[in-house]
Order: C-alpha cells, then sequence, then structure tokens
C-alpha cells in the first residue's frame, strides 16, 4: 500500500512539474530538491517496512554502526595535531 503511495507520489511530482512547464512558472531549485527527498523518504521508508523483523534489525544495527564509527574515526582525526611541512 505505501508502495503504491510512493509511485503515486512520484507521479504526481512529474506532472507537477510539467504542469509548470507547461506554464511557463520558474521553479525554484529548494522546492524541487525538497519534492526528491520526501519521494526519497517515502520510499525508504516504504522499503524498510517491506522487509521482515530480522533483517530490518540487522540492517538498522549496521546503519547505527557505520555512523558510530564515521564519527569515532573523525574525532580521532580531529585530535591529531596537522603536520605543518
Amino acid at each position: 500500500m505505501l508502495t503504491a503511495v510512493a509511485v503515486l507520489a512520484s507521479l504526481a511530482l512529474i506532472g507537477w512539474l510539467i504542469y509548470r512547464g507547461v506554464r511557463q512558472k520558474p521553479i525554484q531549485a529548494h522546492t524541487a530538491v525538497r519534492a526528491i527527498a520526501y519521494l526519497t523518504g517515502l520510499y525508504t521508508f516504504a522499503f524498510f517496512l517491506s522487509m521482515d523483523f530480522p533483517l530490518l534489525i540487522k540492517v538498522v544495527v549496521s546503519i547505527v554502526l557505520g555512523a558510530a564509527l564515521i564519527v569515532i574515526g573523525a574525532t580521532i582525526q580531529r585530535r591529531r595535531p596537522a603536520d605543518r611541512s
């Protein structure tokens, strides 16, 4: 059901862009990027809800672990003194 809503939202976005183009009205960049971000979030939400529970837990743990390793690496790199050659 949520996937169908995401597909309809994509079609609505494409239709809106065509409508704005035919009317020759300018499309602001931040509006288009925000619409694409909303659609991406909707597809991601639908994808995660379609997973079985153990796989969902593995994916979420992998994402959190990856984020934690990135933060640790950035913290270590920031604490090291820069080499001045």
